[in-house]
């Protein structure tokens, strides 16, 4: 069952997704890493954690569409349930970090 975290926009019910992907193409793969961090947070080179509505995952999904090769590209959206949620657990390196530019 979905977790029932609120805290979607309009404070619809949210769970926890994990989005990997595979995009061999560097303009492809920096627009669909640019899309996601619009939805949740980068934890991994290509991986991200993203709380959302249903309603959210589909506007993502149709998003995500526009910017993938079908043919060439992967991207795998896997439903956490809260009881996973709580036993995530992290070791090892801190989490990647994305340089920050600021133009003065």
């Amino acid at each position: 069952m979905p977790s029932d975290r609120v805290g979607g926009r309009g404070g619809q019910p949210s769970s926890l997704y994990v989005i990997a992907y595979d995009i061999s193409d560097d303009k492809r793969r920096t627009r669909v890493h640019k899309l996601l961090k619009g939805f949740g947070t980068w934890t991994e080179y290509s991986l991200f954690e993203c709380f959302l509505t249903k309603k959210e995952v589909l506007l993502l999904r149709a998003r995500l569409d526009r910017h993938l090769d079908a043919t060439q590209d992967r991207v795998r959206i896997y439903m956490l349930c809260e009881t996973c949620v709580s036993k995530i657990e992290t070791v090892g390196i801190p989490a990647p970090v994305e340089a920050t530019h600021y133009v003065v």
